[in-house]
């Protein structure tokens, strides 16, 4: 891999780390998405990671584990080998969507709760009737939706 073609990369894989920083995604675990996504072989270990994305590996090592938790990543070893091989796991957008409509029923449940609670008090509840309502609509709209095609959505 060339120079440029590097720096492209990692450029991309800085953009992946950007916009995931958004929903509170450390910039160095959205680095390290961001370049599993495209490098090569698929599999990397720590070492390939840090030197490819130039992070430490102590923070490497925190990163992996929170993406790995998160169920963005799965690691594995070779036989005879203590290094550890890290990956995109199989379905790992839908994994972690799914995981945040489960969180959106979640939430429902409690603004349920809080209705209950403050029953007497209009305002209050009011406020947490607003958020009802929004969780409510996506809730509605993640049930509805159809399902994913292994088509990208854009050529």
């Amino acid at each position: 891999m060339g120079d440029a073609e590097d720096e492209g990369r990692l450029a991309w894989a800085e953009q992946v780390a950007m916009y995931l920083a958004r929903d509170g995604v450390p910039p160095i675990a959205g680095r390290i998405l961001g370049w599993l996504m495209i490098c090569e072989p698929a599999e990397q270990t720590a070492a390939q990671i840090s030197s490819a994305i130039k992070a430490s590996r102590a923070s490497l090592t925190m990163n992996l584990r929170l993406l790995t938790g998160m169920g963005f990543l799965t690691w594995r070893t070779k036989p005879g080998e203590r290094t550890m091989y890290y990956r995109m796991a199989d379905d790992a957008w839908q994994a972690v969507v799914r995981k945040q409509i489960d969180g959106i029923a979640a939430f429902l449940e409690i603004t349920d709760c809080g209705v209950a609670l403050l029953d007497g008090d209009a305002e209050r509840a009011g406020r947490i009737r607003q958020a009802q309502a929004v969780f409510t609509w996506m809730a509605t709209v993640f049930r509805d939706a159809p399902p994913i095609t292994e088509q990208p959505l854009r050529s």
